[in-house]
């Protein structure tokens, strides 16, 4: 028997608000999900998880006490509730009457009368409820606390429309391999197909589309003429410059788009070492190389312990895509406001700064390493290679700006040059860049 929609959306959310996982594993729920209603789960679980700051404040308002932790899915199935009835164009009827014949399939029954009342309360009050919110920045952001916090703090000419670009349905951004064809040519053929599409501002071989759209569907799919990935992030491979004949490292490689790029950048390299902490995720780069046609040697390890997988010989060039709070793309993965805290960036920062130190020495002199993050928090980022640099003699920065030709994306900071989130544009990204004029102590 096939799922319901609203029940798999309920699922999964729940699961995130009790703090076990991410809407990444919504793909599971969707696989019982009759085909031609997994849009619509899928829409219901990224979408409550967007605005849940402000619905969670709607809520509480509307419910004597709070849920108890047995009844995260309760508490979740209100929300996409309220989702439906604020933020979509599904029938009010619809939506309350679904969403409260759910809870039977959840085997409470209790919960039925709770749900209609206070759905049924948002359905005449809504826009007068609402309203009494928006005096609290995080209703009107619909941005945890912590992080509204954060980015007013950081960010105080920008965070407003930070928090908006994050609120939005992200675009779909194409990187097209130009080891089969330019992306003039491929432009040209997405219009003959009558499909819009446009050249991205900064990446050489981005295009960005009108709208989004199965991928599977666009012309070359198969043989691998293109491949997904946001602007900011196809930044890496002009920044770091690989030359023919060079040693690469891509560390944290997973999912693979960053190594695939240099791959196609620089098919002449010498060698491309990619590492990630776990071998399941190096099964999705090795994906992306197939479908490519591309090959590099992938070890599943942790990039610190450089004893457990270096041979020794020093790379020309590291790209290090450090773990970070990805508070950048915060559109394309919105349960972050819902699974990150506060407390868990001096952690991230801490591992930032020990990658950085281990990689280091594996670096040769002369050799450039590019620092990278999806995140829009200098704690994570200019900070983190400003106490680099102060710990690390051989170590100098490096011009970003003077890799571009007009324009140039991002803001400069002290250290870097911080992408922030635009709408229908890139996604927020940190890149620094490093070149080593002399060994240290430990190479």
């Amino acid at each position: 028997m096939s799922l319901n929609p609203r029940l798999a959306a309920t699922r999964a959310l729940a699961a995130v608000l009790a703090g076990k996982a991410s809407l990444a594993a919504l793909p599971a729920q969707l696989e019982q999900v009759e085909p031609r209603d997994r849009a619509l789960a899928q829409e219901l679980a990224f979408g409550t998880a967007r605005w849940q700051p402000r619905l969670a404040l709607l809520a509480e308002q509307l419910l004597r006490k709070p849920f108890k932790a047995a009844d995260r899915d309760i508490e979740a199935l209100l929300l996409i509730g309220l989702y439906q009835l604020l933020h979509t164009r599904i029938p009010a009827h619809a939506a309350i009457g679904e969403t409260v014949a759910c809870a039977e399939q959840l085997k409470k029954p209790w919960a039925k009368g709770l749900l209609n009342a206070v759905l049924r309360r948002v359905q005449r009050e809504g826009a007068a409820l609402l309203a009494g919110l928006k005096g609290d920045p995080v209703a009107r952001t619909a941005h945890p606390r912590w992080l509204q916090q954060a980015l007013k703090a950081n960010w105080p000419e920008h965070w407003e429309a930070i928090c908006a670009a994050n609120n939005e349905h992200p675009p779909l951004t194409l990187r097209v391999n130009r080891r089969l064809a330019s992306r003039d040519i491929y432009l040209a053929e997405l219009a003959a197909a009558g499909i819009p599409a446009s050249a991205c501002r900064f990446s050489r071989d981005g295009i960005l589309l009108g709208e989004p759209r199965d991928v599977r569907s666009l012309p070359g799919f198969a043989e691998g003429r293109f491949s997904v990935q946001d602007e900011a992030a196809q930044l890496a491979a002009y920044l770091l410059e690989p030359m023919p004949g060079q040693r690469v490292l891509d560390a944290c490689c997973a999912p693979g788009g960053k190594t695939c790029h240099l791959l196609e950048s620089e098919p002449r390299l010498a060698e491309l070492v990619a590492i990630d902490l776990e071998e399941r995720r190096l099964e999705r780069v090795r994906e992306n190389l197939d479908r490519l046609g591309l090959a590099a040697r992938l070890i599943a390890a942790d990039a610190r312990a450089t004893g457990s997988w270096w041979d020794g010989r020093r790379f020309q060039r590291i790209l290090l895509d450090a773990p970070c709070s990805a508070t950048g793309v915060i559109r394309r993965h919105p349960d972050i406001k819902l699974t990150r805290q506060a407390s868990d960036i001096p952690a991230l920062a801490m591992l930032q700064g020990e990658l950085l130190d281990a990689l280091w020495p594996t670096l040769e002199v002369g050799g450039i390493l590019l620092y990278a993050t999806c995140s829009i928090l200098p704690a994570e980022n200019s900070d983190t290679i400003a106490a680099f640099l102060a710990r690390t003699p051989g170590a100098r920065e490096l011009d970003i700006a003077s890799s571009f030709i007009g324009a140039k994306p991002g803001l400069a900071q002290r250290h870097g040059r911080q992408l922030l989130p635009q709408p229908q544009g890139h996604d927020g990204f940190y890149y620094a860049k490093l070149i080593k004029i002399a060994a240290g102590p430990r190479g």
